[in-house]
């Protein structure tokens, strides 16, 4: 039997024991993922023969037996309570090495009717159901690739998010999941988050991701958010996975009239990571900011993914990203800004900003724009390059060591990025990571 036999044999034995599990599933969700899972059987995982995973190979990470998510232990819960920004202490949803820690869960500081829990509870209730029937596996196509056609079959124990009408939630939301070092080599797990705001509505929400360096596990994410006519979400998704692991997320957005969707999101950890962006504005005045950070050294791989659809007039869009590069590390970045015929008054920009501390370093990038109207107000560009030696010795001429003056440069060009996140603990602890890996104090 070939590896690529055995690893899907795997994955079935843990697809039939979940359908058997869940009696109470849907009819829907049961078709939903029985379709995922025979697209999985027929695609398998995506090779470099796609044009998209071109330049990110993972034959190798997707080799062997995996292991599926194992009950937590008390100790486990510990360790992910810990991991906590105070910020968030009673408006938290944990996961452990992929699985819902009650626990270290606590989310007594949300305003009544707003419902951040179970994923699985919510779709076989009854003020839940008919709603996740209508959206959910629809921002994110469930047979898009193997991975999200994976999730879709296999997920267990996701997050839904619902931000009734009018609320204003000032407490910012924090959706944890932290794999530990008692993981077991070659664990997968499958997050699945469905965000949505009502009309009007207003949150925050931290989605982030963590775990040890010597352990070689997979994470396979997939988030959804849908907001409603007038609705908010500022949205921080941090990434500090082991540096041992595969990271792969997929975030589809939708955006009705006048909604708001800011987004930054932070990638600091993985060996291999990816992760792909929809945003599509389906009602006019609405908008998005799509911010990122990829910061990556030895021979690490970070892949960003983008695609802003413009379906409608009157609708803006912003989107920088920015890498920082050292060593045999590689990254790539993709982005297209779509515009399609009759959505005029379109106002667009995407910039995508590379600074390499290495010889050895390398990105490929391709910012793009497609659009099928005239009266639009769209550019976008994208740069490479290292440290401007004309700055460096401003800085030495200030009186600066020369290895003092480039870790400055370089903290001041990643800094554009985390200063955008609102959240004082967690901005801290970025900036505090930064540092670290300069190995500089400022």
């Amino acid at each position: 039997m070939s590896a690529q036999s055995v690893v899907k044999s795997i994955f079935r034995d843990a697809f039939e024991s979940n359908l058997a599990k869940s009696q109470e599933m849907p009819a829907w969700l049961r078709t939903l993922r029985l379709r995922a899972f025979t697209h999985f059987e027929e695609s398998g995982f995506p090779t470099t023969d796609l044009e998209d995973w071109k330049y990110t190979n993972i034959s190798r990470r997707v080799k062997g037996e995996f292991v599926m998510p194992a009950p937590t232990n008390e100790q486990e819960a510990g360790i992910a309570a810990d991991a906590l920004a105070p910020e968030t202490a009673n408006s938290r949803v944990v996961f452990v090495n992929g699985r819902f820690v009650p626990a270290s869960s606590s989310l007594s500081e949300l305003p009544s009717g707003v419902f951040a829990g179970s994923l699985e509870e919510a779709l076989q209730s009854d003020e839940f159901g008919d709603l996740l029937r209508e959206h959910f596996a629809r921002n994110v196509n469930a047979r898009h690739d193997g991975f999200t056609a994976l999730n879709a079959a296999l997920f267990s124990e996701g997050v839904f998010v619902y931000i009734p009408s009018g609320a204003v939630v000032d407490t910012p939301i924090s959706l944890d999941f932290v794999t530990t070092s008692e993981a077991s080599q070659r664990l997968i797990s499958f997050p699945r988050i469905f965000i949505l705001g009502g009309e009007n509505s207003r949150a925050t929400i931290v989605e982030s991701y963590s775990g040890p360096d010597d352990v070689d596990y997979t994470v396979d994410a997939v988030v959804e958010v849908l907001l409603n006519d007038g609705a908010r979400l500022d949205h921080f998704r941090i990434q500090r996975e082991g540096l041992a692991s595969m990271h792969i997320g997929s975030t589809g957005v939708v955006l009705n009239r006048n909604s708001q969707w800011h987004s930054t999101a932070i990638n600091f950890g993985a060996a291999i990571s990816r992760h792909e962006i929809s945003v599509r504005h389906f009602a006019e005045g609405s908008e998005c900011t799509v911010d990122g950070l990829y910061m990556v050294s030895d021979e690490q791989h970070s892949d960003t993914h983008s695609l802003i659809s413009h379906k409608v007039p009157h609708c803006t869009s912003r989107q920088l990203y920015k890498g920082v590069l050292d060593d045999k590390s590689r990254a790539v970045f993709n982005g297209k800004v779509f515009v399609h015929e009759g959505a005029h008054h379109t106002d667009a920009m995407q910039t995508n900003r590379n600074l390499l501390l290495s010889n050895s370093a390398r990105v490929d990038t391709k910012p793009q724009l497609e659009i099928y109207n005239e009266d639009v107000k769209c550019a976008h560009g994208a740069t490479v390059g290292q440290l401007e030696e004309e700055e460096v010795f401003y800085l030495e001429s200030r009186g600066l060591k020369p290895e003092t003056a480039r870790n400055l440069l370089t903290y001041g060009f990643a800094e554009e990025v985390i200063a955008k996140i609102s959240i004082d603990s967690i901005r801290d602890s970025l900036d505090r990571s930064v540092l670290n890996r300069l190995h500089a104090e400022l």
